[in-house]
This record gives C-alpha cells, sequence and structure tokens, in this order.
C-alpha cells in the first residue's frame, strides 16, 4: 500500500494536478488561523495540541474506514493523504523561475527565486559564481525535506506519520519565516529528522561518488549534534563531482549536477521500497 501511494502521490505532483487551494501548507494554514491568533502569545500546551490534532484525525479516519469495501476505502485515504503531503507547487515553481532566470541571464532575479526555495537561507555573502553551487545545495536539502523524508515516513509509520511529520515541518517554517517563537517544534523536528536525514543522505553516498561521499556521512551522520541541512548538504555536494562554472552570469552546472544526483537518490529509494514491498518487509 505504502508503494501504490507514494507513485500515485509522485505522478500527481509531477503533473501538477492538485490546485493550489489544495497544497498541504495552504490547507494547514487555514488550519492555523482558525486554531490560533497571531496576536496571542501561543502556549506549549496549545502548540501541542495544534501540532498532534492532524495525526489523530488521520488515525481516526484510517481506523474507522478499515475493513470497509474490502480495504477500498483505507487505500483510497492512504493515497489522498500522500498527495496532499506531496504537494508543494512553490518550491517547484521557484526552482523553475530561478533557471529561467539564470538562462536569460538576470543576476538579480536569480538570487530572489533562490531565497524563495528555501527562505532564511543567508546569501548575502555568496557572489554569483557560486550561487549555482548553493543552489544546487538547496535543492538537495528540499529534495529531503519536502519529498524524501515524507517519503521515510509514510513508508515507515504510513500516512499518520507523514501527517505528523508535514505539521510539525510547517510550524517550524512559521518560527523561521514569519519571526515568532512556537515553542517546542524546532526540537521535535530536529528528533524527527535526525534518523531519516543520516538515512537519506547515505542514499546520496550509494547514488554518488562512494570514497569521498562515505567520508563526508562518516563525519557528520555519528556526531548526534550535527545540523540536518548540513548533513543532507555537505554529504550531497561530497558525493557529486561538481563541474567546473561557465562564463555565464549564473552557472547552473552546479545545479543540475546536484539535482540529477537528487532524483537518483530518490529512484533509489523507490527502488529499495520496491523490493522491501515484495519481499514483504513493508505491508
Amino acid at each position: 500500500m505504502a508503494l501504490f501511494a507514494l507513485l500515485v502521490a509522485i505522478l500527481v505532483e509531477r503533473l501538477r494536478l492538485l490546485p493550489n487551494a489544495w497544497q498541504f501548507d495552504v490547507l494547514l494554514s487555514r488550519y492555523h488561523q482558525s486554531l490560533m491568533h497571531e496576536q496571542q502569545k501561543s502556549s506549549l500546551l496549545k502548540v501541542t495540541a495544534a501540532v498532534i490534532l492532524p495525526a489523530v484525525i488521520v488515525y481516526l479516519l484510517l481506523w474507522l474506514a478499515a475493513g470497509i469495501f474490502w480495504g477500498a476505502l483505507s487505500v483510497a485515504l492512504w493515497v489522498a493523504i500522500a498527495v496532499l503531503c506531496f504537494s508543494h507547487n512553490n518550491q517547484r515553481q521557484a526552482f523553475k523561475s530561478y533557471i529561467q532566470a539564470a538562462c536569460r541571464g538576470d543576476s538579480q532575479a536569480c538570487f530572489h527565486y533562490a531565497r524563495q526555495l528555501e527562505p532564511g537561507q543567508d546569501l548575502e555573502s555568496v557572489n554569483e559564481h557560486e550561487l549555482g553551487k548553493k543552489v544546487g545545495q538547496s535543492v538537495a536539502w528540499v529534495n529531503y525535506r519536502y519529498y524524501g523524508a515524507i517519503a521515510l515516513f509514510l513508508i515507515l509509520l504510513g500516512p499518520v506519520g507523514a501527517v505528523l511529520y508535514c505539521t510539525v515541518r510547517f510550524y517550524s517554517e512559521q518560527n523561521r519565516t514569519n519571526y515568532v517563537n512556537l515553542p517546542l517544534v524546532d526540537t521535535l523536528l530536529f528528533v524527527l529528522d535526525w534518523l531519516p536525514s543520516r538515512v537519506f543522505a547515505f542514499g546520496y553516498v550509494l547514488s554518488g561518488h562512494f570514497r569521498q561521499g562515505i567520508s563526508a556521512w562518516l563525519s557528520l551522520a555519528f556526531n548526534p549534534k550535527s545540523a540536518t541541512r548540513d548533513i543532507i548538504a555537505n554529504v550531497a555536494v561530497a558525493a557529486e563531482t561538481l563541474p567546473e562554472a561557465s562564463s555565464a552570469p549564473v552557472c547552473l552546472q552546479s545545479t543540475i549536477a546536484l539535482l540529477q544526483l537528487s532524483k537518483r537518490n530518490f529512484i533509489l529509494l523507490i527502488t529499495v521500497l520496491s523490493l522491501m514491498t515484495i519481499f514483504g518487509v513493508v505491508n
């Protein structure tokens, strides 16, 4: 079921069949606004309830749907929740706009869309020649944060785990982009990311140059305090040979190389999941 839901979700996301109004973060924004008021200071209890409630609702829906229509309703819920969790039009549009700006040589627009791709990333000290590599690292990070981590939680913990992760990620982004101080969420996201980030980063090792990649992975993975983004971005850069920068105002070679590595890594994840499904490890 996990494999089927994941494949359908990837297809829907690639074809952009889900309208913007039904994107997961849009729905969470409405949920957040109905539950909390920006003027009020959010207590730990209220934030905890806000984070857990969507996952609890999904658990209850799956429990109520179990066995109805010979399991067809449960499959439909798995697919629907996976599609919602994988819907990220904003990130796809920001990356597409960045590529278009780089192709027409618009450096200022490239910096603008690079910030949209990964809000909060400091690009003040980055020049045009280094921007391609920085965006490549952002691509590897976004590929983990919005696709790889969700896939791993869907495989291991089902829709409940995927919704919990997406909810915690949403509130952590609220902290960063809106400069609020919601308690618990950043710590909880670090805990949720601890193992999946190391597993996904090891996929970069297997998908790229093993010797360089494993050295970077070992230096970071066994440090319990390593930042999640550092593990993903640094291992990705180490596992891929980056081409020499071209004479273009903003070089895309490094960005494309790390994008291809991210695609290979996700294909590896799907392949492993398929084998686990065949051998009955994953139901």
